[in-house]
């Protein structure tokens, strides 16, 4: 259902020649729920009412200068009482729109933040390799001890530490 909505949207703002202008607006409005837990809970709770939700988004939306089709789009949503779904509708409007520009995005796992260098050095080489223009959607998660993971499409490396520390562990435990 949300890849419906993120289709007719993208449908909409291309005609508009708005396509960017949305994103924006989706993107803002995207931090502001994960920033939120008043606004994730009015977003994902089912005890709001059709009036109350599209009441109290207009009402964000108004503040934080969110309008035209972007506007509109959140606040059909809230009618429709789909508003639980905007998130994913949010994420699947970014793929559309990624997917128009011949763009990709590579998830990346590290243990520790990367330099901008070696951020830059990465890209390229994932651009390299696919052909495409590739965003990277880093997360930084201390477990995996060091190394990194990468997700790309389908594909999966994973040069973590963890994952070698665990290899050499099942080895040893196969020789006695």
């Amino acid at each position: 259902m949300a890849g419906r909505y993120a289709t007719a949207l993208f449908e909409l703002a291309t005609e508009a020649g708005a396509v960017d202008s949305v994103k924006a607006d989706l993107d803002q409005l995207s931090v502001m729920i994960a920033e939120s837990a008043d606004l994730a809970r009015l977003v994902k709770s089912p005890v709001f009412s059709a009036e109350e939700q599209l009441k109290a988004i207009s009402a964000v939306l108004d503040r934080a200068g969110i309008s035209g089709l972007s506007g509109n789009f959140v606040k059909l949503v809230a009618q429709n009482r789909r508003l639980f779904a905007l998130p994913r509708m949010i994420v699947d409007y970014a793929a559309i729109v990624a997917a128009h520009r011949g763009e990709t995005t590579a998830q990346v796992t590290v243990a520790t933040p990367m330099s901008d260098a070696h951020l830059a050095a990465l890209k390229e080489t994932l651009a390299e390799k696919t052909g495409k223009d590739v965003n990277l959607d880093v997360t930084v998660d201390p477990s995996i001890l060091g190394g990194l993971i990468v997700k790309l499409g389908s594909r999966m490396v994973d040069a973590s530490l963890k994952t070698k520390l665990n290899s050499i562990r099942h080895a040893m435990k196969e020789v006695r």
